[in-house]
């Protein structure tokens, strides 16, 4: 469930003057601080978004990244056991298997 914050217009009460709030994305937006029912608006703030950094982060995550080495042949830098490291165009064998990876 999303996180988002909201301000004080006035006074602020033991939540500071900015506070977050737990929300469906469907909630309307507060006009009362939850605390105090002192008017509040909501602000736009940063938001986190967190990244694969490493081809083995990615490979956790489920991806296959493949890194092209010459014509027709792709490294494949995230490979599982069983799989091929590299991938050549006229070898379907070397195909990495993405029923390892790919689920219901």
């Amino acid at each position: 469930m999303p996180v988002y914050e909201y301000e004080h217009l006035h006074e602020p009460c033991r939540l500071g003057k900015v506070f977050d709030c737990q929300q469906s994305i469907s909630d309307a937006p507060l006009k009362k601080c939850p605390q105090c029912a002192g008017t509040v608006q909501k602000i736009i703030s940063r938001i986190n978004i967190s990244c694969p950094k490493s081809n083995s982060d990615l490979r956790d995550l489920g991806f296959t990244k493949l890194v092209k080495r010459d014509d027709g042949v792709y490294e494949n830098v995230t490979a599982r056991s069983g799989d091929s490291r590299y991938m050549r165009r006229d070898k379907p064998e070397t195909i990495p298997n993405l029923s390892k990876t790919i689920r219901d």
